[in-house]
């Protein structure tokens, strides 16, 4: 919903009931527009499908604004009511079930998940899982397969790695020793990925050729990355779950509903054809 606005000023439009506090209710009504009534009932209905930025307003100037906005939508509605087409009319319906069936989404997806639940989704993700390797890696990157033969030769006869990344390396990395830190497998691109697991520990590689250039990589550690703690992952393993709630419910009522579709020729391209809703 955009700014609240003033669309309509018309001071017969819409008449305000002023009521008891005790008599209120959900039902009790706080404007009526050509007879249509808007509700205490319709107000919250739609403070709870505000974004945050405006459910965070003081409630005065809510209340306002949303009385305003429920004025506006009903008199313009009514207008078009006026002149309803067979489009407008299966756009309602289209519509409504694509709110019902949001609503009841919704509901599944912020059901509560029992305690058990998520230790069991943590288990069945981490518990029985092969530990995952990272690597510890440092590289010289020059533009030609030539560059990076000599530097092979240079390594070979006894020049320090780090020292040379400083001196031939063009990559980012070079002022650094070359060091790239810790990562894990899918972290690097294929060619350099696959050097780096032919290596042994401490071992350089031969060129390696990527999108970047060439490179002389040297392995410099291996470890097992320790899965982590049930409290870290708590969130994401949560909203794994609603959305498998969200899915199995999709999958569930549809296919135990009575679908039946109908044995007809149609052509693909007729969705497009507006001019149909017309006649």
């Amino acid at each position: 919903m955009g700014r609240f606005s003033t669309l309509l000023r018309a001071t017969g439009l819409a008449v305000t009931v002023a009521m008891p506090v005790a008599a209120q209710d959900a039902d009790t009504v706080l404007a009526t527009v050509n007879g249509t009534e808007i509700t205490i009932g319709h107000m919250i209905a739609l403070q709870e499908r505000l974004p945050e930025q405006y459910r965070s307003l003081p409630d005065e100037t809510l209340y306002t604004g949303m009385l305003d906005q429920l004025i506006q939508q009903t008199a313009l509605s009514q207008e078009l009511e006026k002149d309803k087409t067979r489009a407008l009319e299966l756009g309602l319906e289209n519509e409504m079930r694509a709110f019902l069936a949001g609503e009841l989404l919704a509901k599944v997806g912020t059901a509560d998940i029992a305690p058990e639940d998520i230790e069991a989704a943590y288990a069945n993700q981490y518990g029985e899982a092969e530990p995952e390797q990272e690597f510890n890696a440092s590289h010289i990157l020059v533009q030609t397969e030539d560059e990076a033969k000599e530097l092979v030769k240079l390594l070979a006869d006894g020049s320090d790695f780090a020292e040379l990344a400083k001196e031939k390396s063009t990559g980012p990395s070079g002022p650094g020793g070359g060091v790239l830190g810790w990562f894990g497998k899918g972290a690097m691109v294929p060619e350099f990925e696959a050097a780096v697991l032919s290596l042994e520990k401490g071992q350089v590689s031969e060129p390696v050729q990527t999108q970047f250039g060439w490179h002389v990589v040297k392995l410099n550690d291996v470890r097992s990355k320790e899965a982590p703690a049930l409290d870290t992952v708590r969130g994401e393993l949560e909203q794994q779950l609603r959305a498998k709630a969200i899915d199995d419910a999709i999958n569930a009522i549809t296919e135990s509903a009575e679908v039946t579709r109908a044995e007809v020729e149609v052509d693909p391209s007729i969705i497009r054809d507006v001019e149909l809703l017309s006649k």
